[in-house]
């Protein structure tokens, strides 16, 4: 299985690949710059031993991969899953990390911007007809994703497809220190997303890094 990470070189999809690349994922990192895309896999290959990794242009890295994982700001969203829709294999899936906050229209970083279909990966969804699409990752830091240590972290995993949403879930769970929760579905991305907002209040306030844990579950 190969996942391509596209705006792999911001910190979120560069720290996804780098977990990834550690657990021996086929990676291709994707950015609209191939030259850069293709230095972000060199830094991971130095801090991954023996990592399947390397970079592409988005468009080229979407139409090589089976898990197609979206972690570009909001505003290019719509743009980027225009270019490579009629590129996907047949077969693939679409993970959305994307969340819609209000600072890509000029507004608070701390709150989200309300969209028609609900959410981003609703969004996608809609843009990608007939390929299945999970929300997930929102939630997880970056700073984290980045470090060397395991993590402490729930995801949880929001979609319509039993198959793509298992995909998604056993991603998740190569990530040292995260537990893969059902969330149920796709429409309930909104609400992964709204999280985000609340959680960037937290680190500001608190000058940390948070995630999400949920108690009372087995």
């Amino acid at each position: 299985m190969t996942i391509a990470i596209l705006g792999g070189t911001g910190k979120e999809g560069f720290g996804l690949a780098l977990r990834w690349a550690r657990a021996g994922e086929t990676i291709i990192i994707g950015s609209r710059d191939a030259a850069r895309a293709q230095e972000s896999a060199d830094k991971i290959k130095t801090r991954a031993s023996q990592s399947k990794i390397s970079g592409a242009d988005n468009i080229a890295a979407a139409s090589a991969a089976d898990v197609i994982v979206l972690t570009v700001p909001f505003e290019g969203h719509v743009r980027l899953l225009k270019q490579i829709k009629s590129t996907l294999k047949p077969g693939a899936i679409l993970i959305d990390a994307t969340v819609p906050l209000a600072a890509s229209i000029g507004g608070r970083v701390t709150r989200t911007i309300g969209i028609w279909q609900g959410s981003a990966a609703q969004q996608a969804a809609e843009i990608l007809k007939g390929t299945p699409v999970v929300a997930a990752f929102q939630n997880i830091s970056a700073e984290f994703l980045n470090g060397e240590a395991d993590l402490d972290s729930d995801v949880i995993v929001c979609g319509d497809d039993d198959r793509a949403n298992q995909i998604a879930r056993g991603l998740a769970e190569k990530i040292p220190g995260v537990r893969a929760l059902d969330g149920g579905h796709l429409e309930n991305a909104r609400v992964l997303e709204q999280i985000t907002a609340l959680l960037i209040t937290l680190n500001i306030r608190y000058k940390a890094h948070t995630g999400i844990r949920v108690t009372g579950l087995k």
